[in-house]
């Protein structure tokens, strides 16, 4: 009988000496390590789930002292509440398309506050602002003002990285032959990666076994099975 897979969770380490730089990201590492020094009181970061936008905000706020809201707050907070004496706010838009009418007034008055203020706005979301439908004018032009920087798709050196420190950071012990055939054969995003080593790590503990070929390969055939 296979031992009962328990959802503990795992740590996540999130200090910049842990963030990969390949081509993909190299331009969005850049403009985070920039600050203070943007030339726009705002900054995007865009792309795809788990591709590290969240890591980067936290190497950001770390340096700025930035309090994480969602946009959401801005139905229940007055722009100078949020904003308090920091100057600095990381928003995340998470997988919103679109902001919704009545947020997009509150936004104007929370950006050009940050922008009285000296401060910086650093806004994370899965498209850039040019794709968000804004009706309102002058948030519109200042969206489209702020600089915008993409992570791309993984290419094979990242996604080798993000593989072992996923593993490791579940204490996973996995060699090199491991990770080879996993970037050879898996889905080249960022959610992939995690999906996978979320499969491998249940799966190695429900048949109290180590991580072998063998094993990863029926992981990625039952994933494909699902997508399918």
């Amino acid at each position: 009988m296979g031992q009962l897979a328990l959802d503990l969770g795992h740590r996540s380490a999130l200090g910049r000496e842990d963030f990969f730089v390949t081509p993909c990201n190299t331009d969005a590492v850049g403009w985070v390590d920039r600050w203070p020094d943007w030339p726009t009181p705002g900054l995007v970061l865009w792309g795809p789930p788990a591709s590290g936008k969240s890591h980067l905000a936290e190497v950001w706020r770390s340096r700025s002292g930035a309090p994480l809201v969602g946009l959401d707050i801005l139905h229940d907070h007055e722009p100078p509440a949020i904003l308090g004496e920091r100057h600095c706010l990381a928003v995340d838009l998470g997988g919103r398309a679109s902001i919704a009418a009545e947020l997009q007034e509150p936004l104007l008055h929370l950006y050009n506050l940050v922008a009285e203020e000296g401060g910086s706005l650093l806004i994370t979301a899965q498209t850039p602002p040019a794709r968000w439908p804004v009706a309102l004018a002058d948030l519109s032009s200042r969206l489209r003002a702020m600089v915008a920087v993409s992570i791309d798709s993984p290419d094979d050196e990242l996604l080798t990285a993000i593989l072992l420190k996923q593993f490791a950071d579940r204490q996973l012990a996995v060699g090199a032959d491991i990770v080879s055939y996993a970037v050879a054969r898996m889905e080249r995003s960022f959610e992939a990666v995690k999906a996978l080593v979320d499969a491998i790590d249940r799966e190695a503990l429900a048949q109290r076994r180590r991580v072998s070929v063998p094993l990863l390969r029926a992981v990625l055939d039952r994933l494909a099975g699902e997508d399918g």
